[in-house]
């Protein structure tokens, strides 16, 4: 990538050197109102493309697409993006939020668990709200909060310590805070919940703890729990035979990832994670049904209507939590409502998202462990790839060929977009038995080389065909989420700290700018007085960028 203009490098820093979280107050801990704004409707939801002057929900849009309708930064004016203010996370610690903006005003999520509201066009802070958290947390993968959802006046926040609390947006007072799971024994939150008419709909993480996992719907107004459906089936249910013994007690299958919904056939998507003990799966014989699958719910019961597993029997760790894309795409002659994944197994699906029928797959990344997939998408191992206690070599490797980090698509392209790896490693297993609260994962792995000596891009994938149409590298491995727009745009972030944009059709550079730290997050864009911005959040920065004045 280029080096920056010296203009660009003195701008940059002055506003990392002098942006606090409470700019213009006199003083910094003050509390202060936002200023009023129309109540978030279930309608204003579901039509959430109509109004892209503001991102409401964790992707943008309930059908997960991340492609903005705001076309002032375009690709042939890209290149004059200059930085316009920059928050400083006060917790040191990585960030991975998406924040919301409803009517110029934006909601950051702060790690573990805090929120913090402050005026979209400046940075200026409002209101601040700190989860207080116990001192015996039990986590698998770092201290994160990945953003918050909105319904009339309230935001609603997933905690560390797996809770969801009510925040009023107006003045950050708590409304109500409900116990979700025991964090005592290795539950925990990280994800954005989805709206779904008048219930919160969430997730629940853990699943490296002996956890069983389960997707939630709570009453937004009340906070009491509507409905609950467990992501691994109890004993008598249909599926829970593809657990031997009673190993579905502590089979994971966590829900940690945001997933999307169907307003038109009333169906909630979500993805399940990896069964329990991870890489030993000696001690749970069996498909392991709903572990690594996409699931579809009825959006009001919460009934499951059907499922898609993409890994049977996973021994290597490969959590199907990756974000569902919605769309109607042509198909073979005609116009098929699909669910597009690109799944951390390395294989893309395209998938009827009204009946579940497995519609085209195809590898989009490297990988070892399976020949292909069947007729029915279920994949057709190679022999000999299951851990072993010696270790063997299998790509993609634990990280997977990609993760929790958002895809992306674009109406204007027809393209799936992916950040993936190409990467390997090799896996072993150990026997371990099960305590509560305490890591139950049964093996693990070990990378022979470096990173950065495997291959790392963002693609682009035909989703009638799984057919990958361009690639742009990214060295080394990138967690940055992808967001597109109708000025023909990709955005996203790369692990060396750079924000950049693509041509959207062709993967071709068009802008970049070094942010410092490791992207671990997904851009959103939005407008503010007829004026677009983009926004990146980078270590432990919030920074946002519009085109010179």
């Amino acid at each position: 990538m280029r080096q920056l203009p010296m203009k660009q490098i003195i701008i940059l820093l002055a506003a990392i050197g002098f942006s606090m979280p409470s700019i213009g107050q006199e003083d910094p801990f003050q509390t202060v109102i936002t200023p009023a704004f129309s109540p978030i409707t279930w309608e204003r939801l579901v039509n959430a493309e109509e109004e892209p002057e503001n991102w409401l929900m964790y992707s943008g849009t309930l059908d997960s697409q991340r492609y903005s309708q705001l076309d002032q930064i375009n690709t042939s004016n890209v290149g004059e993006l200059e930085l316009q203010w920059a928050y400083q996370i006060p917790v040191i610690d990585r960030a991975e939020t998406v924040p919301l903006v409803v009517d110029g005003i934006m909601f950051i999520t702060e790690a573990p668990s805090n929120l913090v509201a402050v005026d979209a066009a400046t940075g200026r802070q409002y209101w601040r709200y700190d989860h207080e958290m116990p001192d015996d947390l039990r986590i698998c993968c770092g201290r994160n909060n990945r953003g918050v959802a909105i319904l009339g006046e309230t935001l609603f926040m997933s905690t560390l310590d797996a809770h969801l609390v009510a925040i009023d947006a107006r003045t950050g007072n708590v409304l109500w805070d409900k116990e979700v799971a025991d964090h005592e024994a290795g539950y925990s939150k990280t994800a954005a919940p989805l709206i779904v008419k008048d219930k919160v709909v969430t997730g629940i993480a853990g699943g490296e703890f002996g956890i069983r996992g389960f997707i939630d719907a709570y009453d937004a107004v009340t906070g009491e729990l509507a409905w609950r459906t467990y992501a691994i089936p109890g004993e008598g249910e249909p599926g829970n035979d593809t657990w031997s013994g009673d190993s579905w007690k502590t089979g994971g299958a966590a829900t940690w990832i945001t997933g999307s919904y169907d307003a038109e056939a009333n169906l909630i998507y979500w993805g399940t994670g990896n069964p329990g003990p991870d890489w030993n799966g000696d001690v749970r014989l069996g498909d392991n049904l709903y572990s690594d699958s996409a699931l579809a719910l009825n959006g009001d019961t919460g009934e499951l209507e059907w499922y898609f597993q993409f890994t049977p029997h996973d021994v290597h760790d490969y959590d199907s939590i990756q974000v569902p894309i919605l769309a109607d795409i042509p198909f073979e002659g005609r116009t098929r409502k699909v669910m597009m994944w690109a799944n951390r197994n390395a294989f893309f699906y395209t998938i009827d998202r009204e009946t579940g029928e497995f519609l085209v797959g195809k590898p989009y990344a490297s990988q070892t462990w399976a020949q292909g997939l069947d007729v029915n998408g279920r994949p057709i191992r190679v022999p000999g790839m299951a851990p072993t206690y010696e270790g063997i070599m299998v790509s993609p490797p634990i990280v997977g060929a990609t993760n929790w980090y958002s895809p992306g698509y674009s109406k204007d392209t027809g393209l799936f977009y992916v950040t993936s790896f190409d990467g390997e490693q090799e896996f072993f297993k150990r026997d371990e038995d099960y305590e509560e609260g305490e890591r139950f994962t049964g093996g693990g792995g070990r990378y022979t080389q470096p990173m950065d000596a495997f291959h790392s891009s963002i693609r682009a994938i035909n989703p009638a065909t799984a057919d990958i149409e361009w690639e742009f590298p990214i060295q080394p491995r990138s967690s940055g989420g992808i967001t597109t727009t109708a000025g023909g745009l990709l955005f996203s972030g790369s692990a060396d700290g750079y924000f950049f944009a693509l041509d959207a059709a062709t993967g071709e550079e068009l802008w970049h700018i070094s942010l410092g730290r490791r992207v671990h997050a997904a851009p959103m864009t939005y407008s503010v007085d007829d004026k677009q911005y983009v926004t990146m959040a980078s270590g432990n920065v919030v920074y946002t960028f519009a085109l010179r004045d």
